[in-house]
């Protein structure tokens, strides 16, 4: 088995109204009961806008924190979510699961090394 971590990637601007966003909040879910009773699910949370980002940095031989994203951009990863599966094929279609509900891109990434 190998862990995968399925980045969400959300636009910046406003959140969906709540008659939307609660019907793809009971989606999610569900699609993580599914992963819970498969032994999939790992982990998962949202995250806070990329305003409540700090970036630390070596600068000559100076560390200093900044507040904000380390770039701006239109969009930024929104959640995270940590599971254990047999392989990419199987991440994927996991992944498709949460495009499906969210209509939001799914980075998906191997962690690096064994278990």
């Amino acid at each position: 088995m190998k862990l995968y971590a399925l980045n969400m990637i959300q636009p910046v601007g406003e959140k969906p109204p709540p008659e939307a966003l609660d019907k793809v909040m009971a989606e999610l879910a569900e699609v993580r009961r599914d992963l819970e009773s498969q032994e999939a699910w790992v982990f998962g949370r949202p995250l806070h806008g990329p305003e409540a980002s700090t970036v630390v940095r070596l600068r000559d031989d100076e560390v200093i924190a900044t507040d904000g994203p380390w770039t701006e951009g239109k969009e930024f990863i929104g959640g995270i979510i940590i599971i254990e599966v047999e392989d990419l094929d199987a991440a994927l279609q996991v992944a498709a699961r949460y495009t499906r509900v969210t209509g939001l891109p799914m980075e998906v990434r191997p962690f690096q090394g064994l278990i």
